[in-house]
This record gives C-alpha cells, sequence and structure tokens, in this order.
C-alpha cells in the first residue's frame, strides 16, 4: 500500500520567480503538478488537461457550491482554481503534488488541509522586486501599482507559511534545490515513518 503522498503550496508575489523555480524542481524530483482549472478561453497552442481545465462559469460555480475546489478566486473577470477530487486522488496514489497558487488560495487550501506545507518564495529584498517588475518592460504604471499592492497583501501572510525560499538574482538553481531540501526533510519526519518504529519494537 502505498504512503499518502505530500501537498506542496508554493507561492510568491509576482517577480519572485516561482514559476521558473517550479519547473526547475519538477526536472529534479519526483513531483505531480495539478492543473488548474478556469473560465477564461485557451490561448492559440493551450491544450485542455494541460495548460488548464477549461470549463464554463456556470460549470465552474457548480463545482464550486459543489465543494469541489480546493481553493479559487476571481481575477479579470475570469475565475481560476484547483479541483479537488484529482488531487486528492493523485495524493491517495503516493504522488507528491505541487500547487502554484497566489497566497490567498494558499490560506484556503491549508484551511481545508492543514497537513499541507506551503513554501513561500520572494526575492531578496523589496528593491529587487520592484525591479523585476519593472524590469518586464510589458507593464503599464498602473499594472505595476496593482501588482505591487497584490505583493503587499500576499507578505501579510507570511507567517501562516512554513517555509520561506529566497531566490537571489541568478539563483533559480539553488532555489529549487532548497524547495527539494524541504521535501526530502518532511518525508522524513518520525509521524511519517512509523513502519519503520514497528521493526524495532513490533
Amino acid at each position: 500500500m502505498n504512503k499518502r503522498g505530500l501537498l506542496f503550496v508554493i507561492s510568491g508575489p509576482a517577480g519572485s520567480g516561482k514559476g521558473t523555480i517550479v519547473s526547475r524542481v519538477r526536472e529534479l524530483a519526483p513531483f505531480d503538478f495539478s492543473v488548474s482549472a478556469t473560465t477564461r478561453a485557451p490561448r492559440p497552442g493551450e491544450i485542455d488537461g494541460v495548460h488548464y481545465h477549461y470549463m464554463t462559469k456556470d460549470a465552474f460555480r457548480a463545482k464550486i457550491a459543489a465543494g469541489e475546489m480546493f481553493e479559487y478566486a476571481e481575477y479579470v473577470g475570469n475565475l481560476y482554481g484547483t479541483p479537488k477530487q484529482a488531487v486528492e486522488d493523485a495524493l491517495d496514489a503516493g504522488k507528491n503534488i505541487i500547487l502554484e497558487i497566489d497566497a490567498q488560495g494558499a490560506m484556503q487550501v491549508k484551511d481545508k488541509m492543514p497537513e499541507a506545507i506551503l513554501i513561500f518564495i520572494l526575492p531578496p529584498d523589496y528593491e529587487t522586486l520592484v525591479a523585476r517588475i519593472r524590469g518586464r518592460g510589458t507593464e503599464t504604471e498602473d499594472v505595476i501599482a496593482e501588482r505591487m499592492q497584490k505583493a503587499h497583501t500576499e507578505l501579510g501572510y507570511f507567517e501562516r507559511y512554513d517555509y520561506v525560499v529566497v531566490n537571489e538574482t541568478g539563483g533559480v538553481e539553488q532555489a529549487a534545490e532548497n524547495v527539494i531540501a524541504i521535501l526530502n526533510a518532511e518525508k522524513l519526519r518520525t509521524y511519517r515513518n512509523g513502519e519503520i518504529q514497528q521493526k524495532f519494537f513490533g
């Protein structure tokens, strides 16, 4: 019988580099990645079930009402969320899952599954955060201000996370290794390894 898998939730403000870190972690460690659901239309090249589960707003709201979403949020008129059953099935099969979601969504998951392990990704300091957002060169001042306001809100949840990983400039590899170190440490917790004790005490 498989041990139940571990659920890791990774969040961080825009400019933290969490997406790049998660991609590298998945190359290095045996994680499954939960596919989110959304009501927005697929973009060119996106595949249903790979990039997102695409659905209508009515279908999405029905899943919310039925308690079938781990977490959800509305952004720019569209709904985004994590289907609950797929995550539960993967965990029951012994797979370790990463959810890459915002802090508000992370809090919803933590409330529903207290054993979830929350990791907060941050740049080394506030000035770097601002520079990374501005460095994209694709956002208006209004959008930059909105992203910074959201970053402030997300930082307010800092103490509810279990771990923090700092993504230094040019440090994606080290940040990914730190996330994997957290995975390995969590797998070795004594309460998850009672069968080892049984070998000595019966």
